[in-house]
């Protein structure tokens, strides 16, 4: 292994002012850039226009926000789908509280199952990092002009709720404050309280920190289809591991937050799940087998009627999911169908069908049974699941059943798998999927398909073209309108993305083919030679290889093109392309280490395919598990990365949440080996080049600790560095004013300075 000339224990803590500027503008890199950074990270220049659109009779017609003519407030619209008639529904005015002079500011809405009511979310406050919790209130449009508008909670000094849902009658909301559940009747503003023990260590209907980052459980409440009863998680958060975070700033002194946050190996939240009457009185808890912290309650909905829930039980390594129903009287269960995978199981929400003589309804879900994630037919009575979805390819998202006429709309693009399209099969399992999306519209496709399915909001791009929005009608994809085009951003982006996207396959070894893309700077010249800027993520939770708008990511890309960069990114196996089971479940056990393989493979496979690309000139960057990623590359394919950016990685693997790291690697115990070699700290002493890390002292999802025992490692094996903390930021290392563009604009910099822009003479 190649050693450095000079490796000296330096540590550089950096700021703005650290770097002598090499570039037009002491910002970052050409003037232009600096400009560009500015209108992304500044001015939010580049935000892409989307309508809060819901439907409404089935179908037939549905609501946007529209600005009130007098430019006070949102007015909610309402359109014929058909005709595209247009009536103005309830106006900014009508949502205007008693004794105040503004409207309610709508962060969310949604109509009752009979859309006479309307709920509506407001003064939205960030809960871990979602905006959860806030105000509620009820708009009934068949109410007296005083009665109309009513704010959900009573005169609680503590009003903020969370998670407030309409029962399917409209009679009542069910709602979240303080970990309890309580229920209010819409005609009599009666509120009852449901649970009574939500205290520091008790959470429900709710989820905690792991449940909700992980498998993405917020609101934990389920209205049985007769409004009579509610079941719902609750969370025992008692002898949980508690993390502390410090705030060194905002007050004289430093003050502490503290929350529970198991890490991998450590004690769980104990699960359970209970039913309670709407109007009060005591929980029946279901009675599921095994001990709650060594299991989860992954999904749970009622069972297409009263009488029953359906659960998902996985047990804590993630192999075996257990579809369990759940007598809602008594608690009795008993296990529906299993769900196995050596590596993982992945969880995905449930569907229902409904049947041809009513009662009891199939559920509809996702497996990878048969090395493809298809959709599967559950008779809860026989226990056995049909196929749905007959092809090779797998169902990406899940979209809606159209019950009336027996299809299953989904997302595939099982022979390119850059893009997403939407495709239908019947709910018998017989014949092959059809494709919906017309076959010259290429990119990535989405859809909100109305509930009769015969209209949908359908939005689509790609890498180089912002977002297009219209409704269409269904199966036939024709358009009725168009709601958003997007031009003018489109107009304004153009001089930012000189390039356009380039995909391309790329070989590494066993021959398995990685897809990568990049853009060139506007003079490209293939007889020169330019320097390479890779951005990484590489881990299960995302793929970077879509050919779809980035947003301000995209317009970044550009700028750096246009420095004289070829900007890339690379998705090794491992990310959740629609590629197969295998491709997915190739790093279990073992992540970062395969992944990492090939990425340094498929960089260097790539510039012997391609002379332009200046080896001698590249640099890596990535956030999260892009950061974890970067770290991998730098240490442990020393030299085909010169300089490496690593923003709020996880060096450690034993330091992440249990869930996700349970998931992919097992236990710590039982895999010591595994998370030996898929940590990056393990590695460090093969650093070479330069290597800035960033990260934000108040991250309460990768915290900051793990980095500090990087900085420890790479202290005590005399390896320069630099580093960069932004005080309290969390993971998304964006709060703050400037904090976007100071990053960025520091990133710039640091590639610029060590992996100089341009393109030479081969």
């Amino acid at each position: 292994m190649l050693k450095p000339k000079l490796a000296l224990p330096i540590v550089c803590v950096l700021s703005m002012a650290a770097f002598t500027p090499v570039f037009a503008s002491d910002t970052g890199g050409s003037t232009h850039l600096a400009q560009g950074l500015d209108q992304i990270f500044n001015k939010g220049a580049f935000w892409a226009k989307s309508p809060q659109l819901a439907w409404e009779n089935g179908g037939e017609a549905y609501t946007i926000l529209e600005p009130t003519v007098g430019g006070k407030g949102m007015d909610i619209v309402a359109y014929e789908t058909a005709t595209g008639k247009r009536s103005v529904q309830i106006s900014a005015a009508q949502l205007t509280p008693p004794g105040t002079s503004a409207p309610i500011d709508i962060a969310e809405y949604s109509w009752s199952a009979d859309g006479k009511e309307l709920l509506v979310f407001t003064n939205a406050k960030k809960v871990w990092r979602e905006y959860t919790r806030g105000d509620y209130w009820v708009f009934d449009t068949n109410a007296s002009a005083d009665g109309k508008l009513v704010k959900l909670g009573g005169d609680s000094p503590e009003s903020s709720l969370m998670f407030a849902t309409f029962s399917p009658d409209g009679t009542r909301v069910a709602w979240v404050r303080a970990n309890n559940i309580y229920a209010e009747e819409l005609a009599t503003k009666k509120i009852t309280q449901l649970t009574n023990d939500g205290s520091a260590d008790i959470i429900n209907g709710t989820s905690d920190w792991v449940n909700e980052e992980e498998l993405d459980l917020r609101n934990c409440i389920r209205w049985s289809p007769d409004s009579r009863s509610i079941a719902y998680w609750q969370f025992d958060q008692s002898g949980v591991g508690e993390y502390t975070l410090i705030n060194d700033t905002d007050q004289e002194y430093p003050v502490t937050f503290k929350y529970k946050y198991p890490q991998a190996g450590t004690m769980n939240s104990a699960v359970r799940v209970g039913v309670v009457g709407a109007s009060g009185g005591e929980t029946r808890w279901i009675k599921l087998p095994g001990d709650p912290r060594q299991n989860y309650v992954a999904q749970m909905d009622w069972a297409g009627n009263s009488e029953g829930v359906l659960l998902e039980h996985l047990d804590r390594a993630q192999k075996n999911n257990q579809f369990v129903w759940a007598d809602a009287k008594t608690g009795e269960t008993r296990v529906v169908t299993e769900d196995t995978d050596k590596a993982w199981v992945d969880v995905f929400a449930m569907d229902w069908v409904d049947k041809a003589k009513g009662g009891l309804k199939d559920a509809l879900f996702l497996s990878e049974r048969d090395g493809w994630r298809h959709a599967y037919r559950l008779d809860l009575k026989s226990g056995q699941p049909r196929l749905v979805t007959n092809f090779q390819g797998d169902v990406q998202v899940s979209s809606v059943v159209d019950q009336t006429g027996g299809w299953y709309y989904f997302l595939a693009s099982p022979d390119d798998p850059v893009r997403q399209y939407l495709y239908r099969s019947k709910l018998d399992g017989h014949g092959n999927p059809e494709r919906i999306t017309p076959a010259d519209q290429q990119g990535i496709h989405g859809y909100y398909i109305a509930p009769n399915c015969k209209w949908a909001v359908h939005w689509y791009d790609t890498a180089d073209r912002p977002p297009h929005i219209e409704i269409v009608s269904l199966p036939d994809h024709k358009l009725v309108r168009t709601l958003v085009d997007n031009n003018d951003l489109a107009a304004k982006v153009q001089p930012f993305l000189s390039s356009n996207t380039e995909f391309f396959k790329v070989k590494v070894e066993n021959g398995v083919t990685l897809d990568g893309a990049m853009i060139k700077p506007p003079d490209f010249d293939p007889k020169k030679k330019y320097p390479v800027v890779t951005y990484v993520y590489g881990e299960p939770a995302a793929a970077t290889v879509r050919d779809w708008w980035g947003g301000g990511m995209r317009v970044l890309s550009g700028l750096i093109a246009e420095e004289g960069y070829l900007v890339v990114t690379i998705d090794n196996a491992g990310t959740p392309s629609p590629k197969g089971r295998e491709w997915r479940r190739s790093v279990a056990g073992a992540i970062g280490v395969l992944s990492s393989a090939q990425q340094a493979q498929a960089i260097l496979e790539l510039a012997k395919e391609r002379g332009y690309i200046d080896t001698s000139r590249m640099a890596i960057w990535g956030h999260s598990g892009g950061g974890s990623m970067t770290l991998n590359m730098m240490f442990r394919y020393p030299g085909v990365y010169s300089t490496g950016i690593a923003l709020a990685p996880l060096p450690d693997q034993a330091h992440y949440d249990t869930i996700y790291q349970e998931r992919y690697m097992g236990l710590p115990a039982e895999n010591v080996k595994g998370y030996h070699d898929g940590s990056a700290i393990n590695f460090a002493e093969g650093l070479l080049g330069h290597l800035l890390i960033i990260h934000g002292s108040g991250d309460d999802n990768v915290h900051y600790q793990g980095t500090e025992l990087l900085i420890n490692k790479l202290v005590e094996l005399g390896k320069p560095f630099d580093f960069m903390d932004y005080p309290n930021r969390t993971h998304a290392l964006s709060e703050g004013n400037g904090t976007l563009y100071h990053r960025f604009s520091l990133l710039m910099r640091y590639v610029e300075e060590h992996v100089p822009p341009g393109g030479v003479a081969q």
